[in-house]
């Protein structure tokens, strides 16, 4: 019975943790949200602006992950196609992992270290994540040239609309 119990309890409350599209799509970051910092694979401090203006020009592919989240590892043979098929486009990947080893341990067994990572040392909750509603990972944003929010929200490397995204921002 409270094997059942238990179960019926995973069951219910389990549903109000998966991933829900956030309710406003936004298109611009906060100044908060810019000013979010995050740590490179040496462990040098930086922020999203500095990251968006090392991509100011170029269509940027912002990729949430982390070496524990069994949904990231499924979609990572995806988005490392999506990123293949975009030679154009630049990608970074930002981790959620939980400690600076875990990151380092995730990206050489998962052999990123040839891509542009970042962690958020500060956590999970942090202003950046806040701002743009980030409850789950994987996700997917597509940042435009000028560092404008053209795809929000995608929660799988296959979503169309992600390539669809890049191949208008391409024209």
């Amino acid at each position: 019975m409270k094997k059942f119990l238990l179960l019926s309890m995973i069951g219910i409350f389990g549903l109000s943790y998966s991933q829900q599209a956030p309710k406003v799509l936004k298109t611009s970051f906060s100044k908060e949200a810019l000013n979010q910092k995050l740590e490179n694979e040496e462990g040098k401090s930086t922020s999203i602006q500095e990251i968006l203006d090392q991509h100011k020009g170029k269509i940027l592919v912002i990729d949430f992950w982390a070496g524990w989240c069994r949904d990231c590892l499924k979609a990572l043979p995806k988005a490392e196609e999506l990123e293949r098929n975009n030679p154009k486009v630049d990608f970074v990947f930002l981790s959620l992992e939980r400690s600076k080893e875990g990151f380092d341990k995730s990206l050489d067994r998962f052999n990123m270290k040839d891509k542009d990572n970042y962690w958020f040392a500060s956590g999970w909750e942090n202003d950046f994540n806040n701002y743009i509603d980030l409850n789950w990972i994987p996700r997917y944003m597509v940042i435009d040239q000028k560092s404008v929010i053209a795809k929000y929200y995608a929660i799988s490397p296959e979503d169309p609309e992600i390539q669809q995204t890049i191949d208008n921002l391409l024209q």
